[in-house]
């Protein structure tokens, strides 16, 4: 399920690399259409997804660890923790759109990847 939320993300952050009036959405909800500089926040985003979703399915068992159980292990309690705090950050979003699509999507995985992480 974490994988299947950050692919739904990647095409979002992908939408936005191209163009998309999405903004509102993302990064703070300040620019409709997001600026060069966002964009490229956006591709950034949509690396570390990858890496993010590799984490959960390694976790999951999915595939081999990349590195160790041990690392992943660490990284996906860590990944809690981040995910955590996303949830933290689009909840005190200054864009109500954001906070009502992003804080919920944020829960979603800063749950799941606790339960990858107790497992």
């Amino acid at each position: 399920m974490a994988a299947a939320i950050l692919a739904v993300l990647t095409v979002f952050q992908l939408a936005l690399i191209a163009g998309a009036p999405l903004g509102h959405l993302a990064w703070g909800g300040q620019h409709k259409v997001l600026t060069p500089r966002l964009r490229v926040g956006s591709a950034v985003s949509i690396v570390l997804y990858g890496v993010f979703a590799y984490i959960a399915l390694a976790r999951a068992g999915v595939t081999a660890p990349f590195l160790s159980g041990s690392f992943t292990d660490v990284t996906s309690w860590v990944l809690t923790a981040y995910f955590g705090l996303g949830v933290v950050m689009n909840g005190i979003s200054r864009s109500r759109p954001e906070r009502l699509t992003m804080t919920p999507t944020a829960l979603a995985l800063a749950l799941l990847y606790l339960v990858l992480s107790l497992s």
